[in-house]
């Protein structure tokens, strides 16, 4: 594709993750424009269309799939339709953006993953976390050696959440899991962004509310995923790692937003990535007690991202990075990054907190090559 053509965009799944996250993105970027919207609900993607100014609606998938006014797809649907969907975009030469995961399971995610590297189109997994500019900015402290040798990666992501049901995200056959595929996979990508592969991992998961009831009072069947998920990892290069996550940790609402902390301890100093102020990072070393420090003006936005860092909540805005990363590996050429590989590295880690799970033992993971 020529840097000068516009990239047509169809969007499979019109849900708040859209609403909030892409397209906010993709209307900050000039080389983009949404042509076409799906969603299984016809009303919906009706009234997507005339609100987001899409030339054209449907409820059938492989309708837009095959549109050849389409070039790529975002991917934002139930857990259990992301493989059928990519694999059906990828057959017609689509570029994608999936949502995480990208299966209900790693043999999943692998055949993807390996159907849209053979196909040599663009594929993009929406880890979007990579794009805050603390976290980019933690990755630049590791890289450069200013905290020493990487010993320990600590992760925390705490939410209170209302205990009425979920829909399809509480249940196996539509989710396959709960906390951990939906925000724990996240933090298990970008700790293997900071630090490298994991060797082995032990973990568990479990659940607290049975979800039974909806907003509304009625009754529906009982949650059968986790509501709190951890994990404690050993690193191919050395450092070790410890994940927890909860969606029903009382008092952590913080305007949605909940708790997040996601630190490095190396050998030099620390440091500190927290998502409600992603503009800056706790750095310390010994002598030295944690303390904020801004994030250098160069990590606040990717160089050439039409985002200004000022405009808008610090702990959205670094979201709509994700729309102009998927662009720009198509326009340019490239691969994008993160792609289906991390996508697929990370479903086999939180395949393997299950399987540590349920047999009670350590789980060593294999390399799994490009």
């Amino acid at each position: 594709m020529a840097s000068s053509e516009i990239v047509r965009i169809g969007c499979l799944g019109l849900g708040k993750v859209v609403e909030y996250h892409h397209l906010p993105g993709l209307r900050l970027d000039p080389r983009a424009r949404l042509v076409g919207v799906c969603d299984v609900d016809p009303v919906l993607a009706a009234q997507r269309a005339e609100q987001w100014g899409a030339d054209w609606h449907t409820t059938d998938f492989r309708q837009l799939c095959a549109a050849s006014d389409i070039d790529a797809v975002i991917i934002a649907t139930p857990n259990d339709t992301h493989r059928p969907l990519a694999m059906a975009a990828i057959q017609h030469g689509k570029h994608v953006l999936c949502e995480k995961p990208l299966g209900l399971s790693a043999a999943e995610a692998g055949e993807v993953y390996r159907s849209a590297r053979d196909a040599n189109v663009v594929h993009m997994t929406a880890f979007t976390y990579r794009f805050a500019p603390s976290m980019r900015y933690l990755k630049h402290l590791i890289a450069s050696g200013d905290l020493g040798s990487p010993r320990h990666f600590r992760s925390q992501r705490f939410l209170d959440l209302p205990e009425t049901s979920w829909g399809w995200r509480q249940y196996l056959a539509t989710a396959g899991a709960g906390d951990l595929f939906d925000m724990t996979i996240h933090r298990i990508d970008f700790a293997m962004d900071l630090l490298g592969p994991l060797q082995r991992v032990t973990g568990a998961i479990a659940q607290f509310a049975q979800r039974d009831r909806t907003s509304d009072g009625s009754s529906c069947p009982p949650s059968q995923v986790d509501d709190w998920s951890c994990l404690i990892g050993h690193f191919a290069q050395g450092a070790v790692g410890v994940w927890e996550g909860t969606t029903v940790a009382k008092g952590y609402g913080n305007d949605g937003y909940g708790h997040e902390w996601a630190e490095v301890n190396g050998a030099e100093g620390s440091a500190v990535y927290r998502l409600r102020d992603p503009h800056h990072i706790l750095l310390g070393r010994t002598g030295q007690d944690l303390h904020s420090v801004p994030v250098p003006r160069e990590f606040l936005t990717p160089s050439g991202s039409p985002r200004s860092s000022n405009s808008g909540d610090p702990a959205t805005i670094f979201r709509y990075d994700l729309v102009w990363e998927f662009v720009s590996a198509i326009v340019e050429q490239r691969d994008a990054v993160p792609d289906f590989y991390d996508g697929l590295q990370a479903q086999i880690v939180a395949d393997a907190v299950l399987q540590s799970h349920q047999e009670q033992r350590w789980v060593e993971l294999g390399v799994v090559p490009r």
